[in-house]
């Protein structure tokens, strides 16, 4: 019988922080790109029924729809390609979203608290190292969010007969910028850092958890299907925590800015 060849190591800048940074914006490119239209009828849904300016009798005329509804509604009114309007600002935010959010929350359990004997993280050092990354990631993107939502409603302002408030994602920035300075920028993000840390909380926490339960409960060994399961634990219980604040945060985003920033 022939001799095993011994594994190749893998190069240390597989480890290092600039990798993992990289391959989580690249992650969440593929993954923001191919689920965006969903993000856009949430978004959509979330607006349904606000009056964000008692003057525009239109906006309490709108019809309420469901997801499948607004979903198709968007198709015939506005056009399949609307379906990824503001694609271009949600990409920029994971620019710093997500590649920040990862290299925090590895930082904290590397630096920050250490593995039991047992070689186990305990979940409550976990719980706060996610809701400690995910805080910090969503305040520094929280601008880029409120372009998004911004060039979200831009569809749907037309077909209500309002004017446009943007065209696109420079000119949102500008705008914001010239009537409530940079400051105004981070409007909503009190929501938004809430949104976050819940989501992380869930997400992050909840992935480890229920990965290390599966493979401590079951057949399954440390491989693509197990990564599957566990993420859509940590998906689920992770939309569950944020969702409230999101609606707060979208609807917050959504309003016109004085020269305040509020």
């Amino acid at each position: 019988m022939p001799p095993v060849p011994p594994q190749k190591e893998l190069p240390n800048y597989v480890d290092s922080i600039w990798c993992a940074y990289s391959v989580s914006v690249l992650a969440a490119w593929n993954s923001e790109f191919v689920t965006y239209p969903l993000d856009l009828v949430k978004t959509r849904l979330q607006i349904q029924g606000e009056i964000a300016n008692k003057k525009d009798a239109k906006l309490v005329k709108a019809p309420h729809r469901g997801m499948f509804r607004t979903t198709l509604g968007i198709i015939r009114e506005e056009g399949v390609p609307k379906l990824w309007q503001g694609v271009s600002a949600a990409l920029f935010r994971h620019m710093i979203y997500s590649g920040t959010r990862i290299v925090s929350y590895i930082t904290f359990k590397e630096r920050v608290f250490k593995k039991s004997k047992k070689d186990v993280f305990p979940i409550w050092q976990s719980a706060i190292c996610g809701v400690s990354a995910g805080a910090f990631a969503q305040f520094i993107a929280s601008p880029t969010d409120l372009l998004k939502v911004q060039l979200q409603m831009e569809g749907k302002r037309r077909l209500m007969g309002l004017p446009p408030r943007v065209t696109g994602l420079y000119d949102a920035f500008n705008k914001i910028v010239k009537t409530s300075g940079y400051r105004g920028l981070w409007k909503g993000s009190i929501p938004n850092v809430q949104r976050a840390a819940l989501v992380n909380l869930g997400d992050l926490t909840t992935y480890d958890t229920a990965k290390r339960f599966i493979l401590r409960n079951t057949s399954l060994e440390d491989n693509h299907f197990c990564h599957l399961l566990a993420s859509a634990c940590a998906g689920l219980v992770a939309a569950t925590l944020g969702t409230p604040a999101d609606v707060v945060k979208t609807r917050v985003m959504n309003q016109p800015l004085d020269e305040n920033g509020r």
